[in-house]
C-alpha cells in the first residue's frame, strides 16, 4: 500500500509542468537607451519571433523607430529612465500614438534573472519583462502639466541663484563692516535693498542711509545709522555693484518666467471657473505675507486652474501649491488613496528592519517633499491644529519627526482637496489639543479596566 501512494506520489509530480511565465502582451516592445545609438526588441511583422534593431539618436532616427514600430503593431513599449536621453524618445513616440512605459533603472535590477548587460541583450530582457507584465511605468503628467514644470523648476532654480548673489552681497559689505544684516532682518527686503542701492549710487552717509528705512522696521533711526558705517574699499564696492546688477537681472528673468506660468495656467482653465477670483482670505497674517512677497497673482490662477484653493490649507503658501500642482497636475486619479499619494515623496512611517544603503533619489519626490517640509516647519509656532501636531511631536518623540509627520499630514489633506474637493477648516489648537487628552483618557481608562481598576479624574477647582 506505501509502494503505490509512492507511485501515485511520482506519477503526480511527473504530470505537472513549469511552464515560463504568461505572456500578457504580445504587442510590446523594450528599448535600451543610450548616447549614441538606441536599441529596440519587438516582435516581427508576422508576431512569431522577436527581432532587435538599431537606431540613432537623431529626430530622424526616432521617427524611423516609431514606423517600425507601428509597423509591427507595437502597442506599448517600455524604455529606461536613463538620463535625459528618454525625454526625447518618450515625447516622438507618443506623439505617434504608441504607448511608453517610463521604467525605473531600479526596479530593472531587481528582477533576477537578467545576463550580462549589453544593450542587444538588455532591451530583450525589457521586453520579456515588459510582455509578462513584470514592469511598473513611473508616473509622468499630462503634457500640459509637464509644460508647466518645466517652467516652475527653471524659475527654481533663478531663485536659488538669486539667493546666492544676495549672500555675495552680503559677504562684500561684512568685508567693508557695514553690517545691512544686522540693522535689518533681510538683506533683499525692502530695506535691505533699498539701502544696498543707495551704497552702490554713492551714498555714505549712514544717518542718510538709516533714513530709507521701512516704517514696519523694528530698529529705530540711530540704531540702524550704527550699523551702517564702514570703510568702503573700492574693490569691494565694485564686487557689491555686480551683484546688485546680477540680482537684478535675475529677479527680471523671474518676472518673464512668471508671466509666462500665468499664460500656462491661463491655457489650463476650467471653463466653469474661467474669470472667477479666488475665495477671500481667512488667515489675515498669511494673506499679507502673500501679498508682500507678490504672489497674489498666482493664487486664483491655480485655484481656475485645479478647482481647488490649496492656499487655504494652513503652511501651504503659494510656492508649495505650485510646486505640488506643477510636478502632479490637478488629476489625482493616479493615486489610489492619500498614502499612495505620500509613499512616492516619502512621507511614509519607516519599516524597521535590515538597514540597505540606498542612493538619494532626486527629482519630482524630493521636490515635493522639501517643499512640504519647509511648510511643516513654519507651523512649529503657529497657533493652529498643524501647530499643535508640531508641537506634541517635537514634544513626544524630536523636532525632525515632528517635521516629517507633519508634512506627511500636509500630503494627505492636499489629497483630499484635489480628489474629493473636501475643505480645510482649522479645528484650532485648542480643540486639537482637547480631543487628544480626551483620547489618551479614554485608552486609560480601558488599561485600568484590562487590570481591573477604574480610573478617577480629579475634580477641577471650578
Amino acid at each position: 500500500m506505501a509502494q503505490m501512494k509512492m507511485k501515485k506520489a511520482n506519477s503526480s509530480r511527473k504530470e505537472k509542468v513549469i511552464e515560463g511565465l504568461p505572456v500578457m502582451g504580445r504587442n510590446r516592445a523594450g528599448c535600451d537607451l543610450g548616447s549614441k545609438s538606441h536599441w529596440v526588441c519587438a516582435p516581427t511583422v508576422e508576431g512569431s519571433e522577436r527581432e532587435i534593431t538599431e537606431f540613432g539618436c537623431t529626430t530622424g532616427e526616432l521617427l524611423r523607430m516609431a514606423a517600425w514600430l507601428k509597423e509591427r503593431k507595437v502597442e506599448s513599449i517600455a524604455i529606461e529612465s536613463t538620463g535625459v536621453y528618454w525625454i526625447p524618445v518618450h515625447e516622438v513616440l507618443e506623439a505617434a500614438g504608441v504607448e511608453v512605459l517610463l521604467v525605473n533603472t531600479r526596479q530593472l535590477k531587481q528582477v533576477p534573472g537578467r545576463d550580462k548587460k549589453s544593450d542587444p541583450e538588455d532591451c530583450q530582457w525589457i521586453q520579456r519583462l515588459h510582455s509578462c507584465g513584470l514592469l511598473r511605468g513611473s508616473y509622468r503628467p499630462k503634457e500640459e502639466v509637464c509644460k508647466l514644470r518645466t517652467l516652475v523648476r527653471d524659475k527654481g532654480i533663478l531663485t536659488a541663484e538669486a539667493g546666492d548673489w544676495v549672500r555675495r552681497m552680503q559677504k562684500s559689505l561684512d568685508q567693508m563692516n557695514v553690517r545691512v544684516h544686522r540693522a535689518v532682518s533681510d538683506v533683499d527686503g525692502v530695506t535691505g535693498m533699498a539701502i544696498v542701492q543707495a551704497i552702490v549710487d554713492g551714498e555714505r552717509d549712514p544717518m542718510k542711509l538709516a533714513k530709507l528705512r521701512d516704517a514696519r522696521c523694528r530698529k529705530s533711526e540711530e540704531e540702524i545709522a550704527a550699523e551702517l558705517t564702514g570703510h568702503w574699499r573700492e574693490d569691494h564696492l565694485f564686487s557689491l555693484k555686480q551683484s546688485l546688477k546680477m540680482y537684478a537681472t535675475i529677479q527680471e528673468r523671474m518676472g518673464d518666467y512668471e508671466k509666462e506660468i500665468l499664460r500656462q495656467l491661463g491655457e489650463m482653465e476650467w471653463q466653469e471657473l474661467r474669470g472667477q477670483p479666488a475665495a477671500e482670505w481667512k488667515n489675515k497674517n498669511k494673506a499679507k505675507a502673500i501679498r508682500r512677497r507678490g504672489e497674489e497673482g498666482m493664487r486664483p490662477a491655480y485655484y481656475r486652474m485645479s478647482g481647488v484653493d490649496l492656499a487655504t490649507i494652513d503652511a501651504v503658501g503659494v510656492e508649495a501649491l505650485q510646486v505640488v500642482l506643477s510636478e502632479y497636475g490637478p488629476d489625482w486619479s493616479r493615486f489610489p488613496d492619500e498614502k499612495q499619494f505620500a509613499s512616492p515623496i516619502r512621507l511614509v512611517p519607516h519599516n524597521p528592519g535590515k538597514p540597505v544603503k540606498k542612493k538619494m533619489r532626486r527629482g519630482t519626490s524630493s521636490r515635493t517633499a522639501a517643499v512640504l517640509r519647509m511648510a511643516a516647519l513654519s507651523q512649529r509656532n503657529a497657533h493652529t491644529a498643524l501647530g499643535a501636531l508640531y508641537r506634541r511631536m517635537a514634544r513626544k518623540k524630536s523636532p525632525d519627526l515632528a517635521v516629517f509627520v507633519t508634512a506627511r499630514k500636509l500630503a494627505h489633506l492636499i489629497d483630499r482637496a484635489l480628489r474629493w474637493g473636501q475643505p480645510y477648516i482649522d479645528e484650532g489648537a485648542e480643540a486639537y489639543e482637547a480631543r487628544f487628552r480626551q483620547a489618551r483618557v479614554k485608552s486609560l481608562q480601558a488599561q485600568a479596566r484590562e487590570l481591573g481598576g477604574q480610573l478617577v479624574m480629579p475634580v477641577s477647582a471650578n
